[in-house]
């Protein structure tokens, strides 16, 4: 088995953990600066847990040890520390983030490392990153590239219409900071907050935005090949209007500390959550003026008997399908990897992948032999669209 350790055992890093401990496949250790974390660790028995301050780089390096992978899903304003004890470890470093300033700093310690730096492992960036390249290599001439995800409760019940899925932290940043679009073929920096659109999906109406991340490294890779892309996430109809009156009328955007106690304390949390995945391109394709659309719900289900989010799911899927592929040879062992650079059939033939797939694979389907086969039914819908 491989030693994989774990930074963070917040609500993504117990999902991996279990997943991967459970494989049958991997030694997990859990890092974490909070002991009420590590005890509250689901369906992870067996799994070795360390309490670390893990903002104490000393520490960190110190509690590494030479683990195969450092997978961090400790808040982006930790990840490159965490990158840094990865490279000192000599370990392969797999991370979250959708924070565009941490990617680029994983990219330069990437240069002269022996292992790999994959990072932007989740579903946007991630997942969502892949759809889009692989949709974008069908086609002769790329005119538009549109990517849009949403993480959105099944029963919204509050004015914001919304309810914490993920990290606070997280989405907060994706609200604030700036997002790169390439418009009319030139690489942009946009605001957040900003384009708000409306589409039906199903016969639901969505609203979406943008924000910050979510394309990864894709604007890189498609300079000078596409016309348009830009990325933005998905809500239910007047939430952006809310949140920009907390952010800008309100100021909230300069004290984000203030806005993350507010919404965690108003706002509840939910595991009854849905996931889109929505990605239209156009473009010529034979002569001809084509557009395909690829669109997926993914919805929460239980894990191993425990019950897990939507979001949960499928980011823990990404990370962990990254590191199935780098440790069965399907990736780089050194330097910078983009999500860009998986193959889609490659990652939803995963056993891990395997959870986006049009055949709604549950995940306790990744358990090992001698654990109870999966009872779960198809947990999500979905389509692929040529027109």
């Amino acid at each position: 088995m491989r030693d994989i350790t774990i930074i963070g055992g917040g609500k993504i890093g117990s999902t991996i953990a279990q997943l991967l401990h459970r494989s049958g496949d991997y030694c997990v250790t859990v890092i974490d600066r909070s002991q009420a974390h590590l005890d509250a660790l689901e369906g992870c028995d067996g799994v070795k847990r360390r309490i670390i301050d893990i903002s104490d780089a000393t520490a960190l390096r110190g509690a590494l040890g030479a683990p195969f992978a450092v997978l961090s899903a400790a808040p982006y304003h930790l990840t490159t520390r965490i990158a840094e004890a990865a490279k000192a470890a000599g370990a392969h470093y797999f991370d979250l983030t959708e924070d565009v300033a941490s990617t680029r700093v994983v990219k330069a310690l990437a240069k002269d490392a022996a292992t790999a730096f994959t990072p932007q492992c989740g579903l946007a960036p991630g997942f969502i990153t892949i759809v889009a390249h692989d949709l974008a290599k069908g086609f002769d001439e790329l005119h538009d590239v549109r990517m849009r995800v949403g993480a959105l409760p099944k029963y919204p019940s509050n004015a914001l219409n919304y309810n914490l899925t993920w990290s606070t932290d997280g989405v907060i940043n994706e609200y604030c900071e700036p997002c790169e679009a390439i418009v009319d073929g030139v690489l942009r920096e946009t605001q957040a907050m900003e384009e708000c659109e409306s589409f039906s999906l199903d016969g639901m109406t969505y609203e979406a935005f943008n924000t910050s991340g979510g394309l990864g490294t894709l604007c890189e890779t498609l300079l000078g090949k596409v016309r348009n892309l830009n990325y933005r996430t998905i809500r239910y109809p007047g939430h952006a209007a809310i949140i920009k009156a907390l952010l800008n009328d309100l100021g909230l955007r300069h004290r984000r500390e203030v806005l993350k106690d507010i919404l965690e304390h108003a706002v509840p949390a939910t595991l009854q959550d849905v996931v889109i995945v929505f990605v239209t391109v156009s473009g010529m394709k034979g002569g001809r003026l084509m557009q395909e659309t690829y669109a997926h719900k993914i919805y929460a289900q239980s894990v191993g008997g425990v019950m897990r989010s939507a979001i949960q799911i499928t980011t823990a899927a990404g990370i962990c399908t990254a590191l199935d592929l780098l440790a069965g040879g399907h990736l780089p062992r050194v330097g910078f990897v983009r999500q860009e650079e998986i193959g889609l059939g490659l990652f939803l033939d995963n056993r891990f992948g395997g959870v986006y797939a049009d055949d709604g694979r549950a995940l306790d389907a990744v358990w090992s032999a001698t654990d109870a086969p999966p009872t779960a039914s198809p947990v999500l819908s979905s389509m692929k669209v040529h027109a």
